[in-house]
């Protein structure tokens, strides 16, 4: 799939609305396909918070991270500093933690490697450094964790947990983090324009896959 987008001004904010409004479909054919949480064996729950856990808990910084370092406009750094130092300030990882054990949810060898293959697929995929498509694959992301977060605490509460202090944070930041970040492809596709063969929704196809992944375990078909 080839995006080929011509470089707006600068100060055109609005060339990413194209590219927020496909993230939102996106985003809503993944929610329609989440299971009802009371429909689901004690088992399936833990499987998807342990899964989810197993990916978020030691890569979401490093996948912020690799945005940072792949990014080329400054003006376009700050949103992504800001992002990384409340992750690392207010110990995301750690709230991430208490919220699968409070579940009886932490993440197993199993869990792990249900969910390696796809993975390391979007592991070497920021690795290439690659400015618009690792930001579009981020903002992404944010703005579907804010969408997944009440479906995540249901689970957890049908767990038998009180320990909503991850999906309660990540339900209301992710929001302004999801909205910061598409301004950032707008700053950095202005100063930074892909080539016409960039496919700019690379790590959106590959996060997308990984999510079903999450949410149907060993058995998601991995990315092709």
């Amino acid at each position: 799939m080839s995006t080929n987008l011509l470089a707006p001004h600068i100060h055109d904010a609005s060339v990413g609305d194209p590219i927020q409004q496909r993230i939102a479909v996106i985003i809503d054919e993944l929610m329609a396909q989440l299971p009802n949480p009371a429909q689901l064996t004690g088992e399936q729950r833990r499987g998807i918070i342990a899964r989810y856990a197993a990916v978020l808990e030691g890569n979401f910084i490093y996948w912020m991270t690799a945005t940072f370092l792949a990014v080329k406009s400054k003006d376009a750094h700050p949103m992504l500093l800001e992002n990384l130092y409340e992750e690392c300030r207010d110990s995301h990882p750690a709230m991430m933690r208490r919220f699968a054990i409070a579940a009886h949810a932490f993440p197993t060898d199993s869990d792990a490697f249900a969910v390696n293959e796809n993975l390391t697929r979007m592991r070497l995929f920021l690795g290439r450094l690659q400015g618009v498509p690792s930001l579009v694959s981020m903002a992404f992301f944010e703005s579907w964790i804010q969408r997944f977060m009440s479906f995540l605490a249901a689970l957890a509460a049908a767990q038998g947990s009180s320990e909503m202090e991850y999906t309660d944070v990540h339900g209301v930041c992710d929001v302004v983090h999801s909205q910061e970040l598409f301004r950032a492809v707008s700053i950095e596709l202005a100063s930074n324009p892909v080539s016409p063969e960039t496919n700019i929704y690379e790590g959106v196809e590959l996060l997308s896959v990984l999510i079903q992944n999450m949410i149907q375990g060993p058995a998601a078909e991995p990315a092709s």
